[in-house]
């Protein structure tokens, strides 16, 4: 469903993404990891279609991300760290203004709106304006929005970010549900909610790719440890403990962007 292939991504002399490839099959739910500037946020920037590369080959599900992106965007469902939210909207306008931009017909459009509305627990802030919502509402929203037109890859980028321990439970236990329905590349700073929501795992250092693999084949190759000494030992990270990213959580590895 992703395929990325030799992928560069220069910024002046200074090579965010070197030579980056790796394959997403169906129905897999891939964490993707790496320390701050490590070309995680480039890659899926690229692949979302917000950024160009500067060389090599990347497709969504058989459409070429470059040659047709019109196509291979409307495979993905992205959602970025920071959404970018009409903040003077209500949500639900705000929710049928992106199904419309997205193509929905007005019946199927009603539909989703109720559908994300539910699955993203957003009904009890349905008619309030986003710019007064709190942070974890507004990641909530973004999530929402990359559901809508049902694609078959959603490429999120810290979904559980600003979220409460009880909304951060539920959101992996969503992750876990919609990766029987989608393909999923999932960027996120904790390594116990790669564990928790993810087949296999991802590991970019420096623009490359230092490992791949599901989660019991990376641990294999290391000699059984676990994900937290895997990432440290290939990325020379000493690794930033807290008792959680968003309070309340469990104690986890924390990975700078």
């Amino acid at each position: 469903m992703i395929v990325v292939e030799n992928l560069y991504k220069y910024y002046g002399e200074y090579p965010a993404v070197r030579g980056v490839s790796f394959e997403v099959p169906k129905g897999r739910v891939v964490g993707f990891l790496g320390p701050n500037g490590a070309g995680k946020s480039t890659t899926m920037r690229i692949l979302a279609g917000y950024l160009t590369a500067t060389s090599g080959k990347a497709s969504i599900d058989g459409r070429d991300v470059f040659w047709d992106p019109i196509e291979a965007r409307r495979r993905i469902g992205y959602m970025p760290e920071s959404c970018p939210l009409y903040t003077d909207m209500k949500v639900t306008e705000y929710l049928k203004f992106r199904a419309g931009l997205k193509g929905l017909g007005w019946g199927t459009r009603r539909k989703r709106v109720e559908y994300v509305l539910e699955r993203c627990w957003l009904k009890d802030v349905r008619k309030q304006i986003v710019g007064t919502l709190s942070k974890g509402y507004r990641q909530r929203v973004g999530l929402a929005d990359s559901l809508l037109a049902d694609p078959p890859v959603l490429i999120l980028d810290e979904p559980t970010a600003g979220l409460d321990p009880t909304q951060i439970r539920e959101t992996r236990k969503l992750i876990r549900e919609l990766g029987q329905q989608h393909t999923m590349l999932l960027s996120t700073h904790i390594l116990s909610e790669v564990e928790a929501a993810c087949d296999s795992v991802i590991i970019i250092y420096q623009g490359q790719v230092a490992a791949e693999g599901s989660l019991a084949a990376v641990r294999d190759r290391y000699g059984n440890q676990n994900l937290e000494d895997i990432f440290v030992r290939l990325t020379g990270q000493e690794g930033v403990y807290s008792a959680s990213a968003s309070p309340g959580d469990q104690p986890g590895l924390y990975i700078g962007r």
